[in-house]
């Protein structure tokens, strides 16, 4: 069985409300031995609280499987990069630092990288990944451009994505609002380049004492 060609992974950011439905949901899945592929990061601890969930963006070009010294990472004929083989992965690591998306992870207990793998034994059967199931705000969805584009007049997907000078196309898609990057193309090194904007925040000063006027200072950061 394969994922069928017109079905497709989708992941909108700006709907995640850091439920982790997902992640507990993951952990179901049957090939997962009980461990979560996916997890949630902050876009930005400083300045908010909204959250996006991590799943494999599978590569067109996986640079996790072309650095894995004993070739155990396999990317299958529907586009799915799978988790490393157990009889060939050594746990060496080299995945996990070449993921320019920092998905892969090695499990020291199992000596054995493990990451999303869109749920192969549902999505190959044309089913949703356990996590597309659960999301209460599909903020991940599995369907196909059509659907997404009826759900979602205000925002398109992409999955060219560039790195410095390295362009890197995907099976799965991201939603960004229209007219915020040139289609298709999303540049992730642009958008971390953006100068963070400088606050003011109240610290305490180390040293003083309990009934100074004012024990703390303010300082930009």
């Amino acid at each position: 069985m394969t994922v069928p060609s017109h079905l497709h992974f989708f992941i909108d950011p700006s709907r995640c409300i850091g439920c982790q439905s997902c992640v507990q949901a993951c952990s179901e899945c049957d090939t997962h031995k009980g461990e979560s592929m996916i997890h949630l990061e902050f876009i930005d601890r400083a300045r908010s609280v909204q959250t996006v969930p991590v799943v494999c963006m599978h590569c067109e070009q996986p640079t996790c499987a072309e650095v894995c010294p004993a070739d155990a990472i396999k990317r299958t004929g529907d586009g799915v990069v799978q988790s490393a083989r157990k009889p060939r992965c050594i746990a060496c690591g080299n995945c996990v630092m070449a993921c320019p998306f920092g998905v892969p992870e090695v499990y020291p207990d199992r000596l054995l990288m493990m990451k999303c793998d869109m749920c192969y034994d549902r999505s190959s059967a044309g089913k949703r990944p356990m996590c597309a199931t659960v999301c209460p705000s599909q903020a991940l969805f599995f369907g196909t451009h059509e659907e997404i584009a009826a759900l979602r007049p205000q925002s398109r997907p992409t999955n060219v994505f560039r790195f410095g000078e390295q362009t890197i196309t995907t099976r799965t898609f991201v939603m960004v609002p229209r007219g915020q990057a040139p289609a298709p193309l999303l540049d992730v090194t642009a958008a971390m380049g953006d100068e963070p904007q400088r606050r003011t925040v109240r610290l305490p000063i180390h040293g003083a004492v309990p009934d100074a006027a004012d024990p703390f200072a303010e300082v930009e950061v």
